[in-house]
């Protein structure tokens, strides 16, 4: 894990779902996946022997409900799940999710979720803070309430940022930030920073592309224009 990394854990009973997850969760910059699993015993497994900074956490596990390893940890943790019950989603804001995401959700909501989580965390670094403070606070972990787009602050205006853009909008096919880097000359580490800050922003989209073997490399593609 990079130093000020947020390590994260991934539990959802769908391996491929999980994955999926995990995959939003490494495009961002600050973020480090540190597990990901699909039921209560692993992931109860994964906390005994990691310092996790949030959980990403799911309602149906196969061997309970994701609402009670909410309840039990002693870290952040946001629901990814397709349970609509009322009473579910009162019982997990009551066991401490700092957010509910209901699948299915487009990737950038994701994205956006979790730069609110880091604003979030900023934030309430600070020993103390103002009135002014926790309210900028509660807000940063609701993004969609914003008044911007998608709920996302647009990235800053960048030479690069616009070339990482078009090269992937003028492309036939999903792109690897290996490819992204090739195509523009820029470093593959500086192309994954600005596909991550276009996914973010809901510029591009994100996907997995799954091999034989070997975790599943992560694609980028623009949007389709309605």
């Amino acid at each position: 894990m990079g130093r000020g990394e947020l390590s994260v854990l991934v539990v959802d009973d769908d391996f491929r779902v999980a994955n999926m997850h995990a995959g939003i969760v490494s495009a961002l910059p600050g973020f480090t996946v540190e597990a990901t699993v699909n039921s209560l015993a692993a992931a109860r497994a994964a906390i005994a022997e990691h310092a996790f900074d949030l959980a990403l956490v799911d309602v149906y596990l196969p061997d309970g409900s994701g609402v009670e390893l909410v309840r039990e940890i002693g870290f952040d943790a946001m629901m990814l799940t397709a349970a609509t019950e009322s009473g579910t989603i009162r019982a997990a804001l009551a066991a401490g999710a700092l957010g509910y995401l209901v699948k299915p959700f487009d990737h950038a909501a994701l994205a956006a979720r979790l730069a609110g989580y880091a604003r979030y965390r900023r934030i309430l670094s600070a020993p103390e803070v103002t009135a002014a403070d926790v309210d900028l606070a509660l807000a940063a972990l609701r993004p969609l309430a914003a008044s911007t787009p998608g709920g996302v602050t647009p990235a800053p205006a960048s030479h690069t940022k616009d070339l990482v853009l078009e090269a992937v909008r003028a492309a036939h096919a999903p792109m690897s930030a290996a490819q992204v880097s090739a195509a523009i000359g820029i470093s593959r580490a500086t192309a994954q920073r600005y596909l991550a800050t276009l996914v973010g922003a809901g510029d591009l989209r994100m996907q997995l592309r799954y091999g034989s073997t070997g975790r599943p490399e992560q694609e980028y593609s623009a949007p389709r224009r309605v």
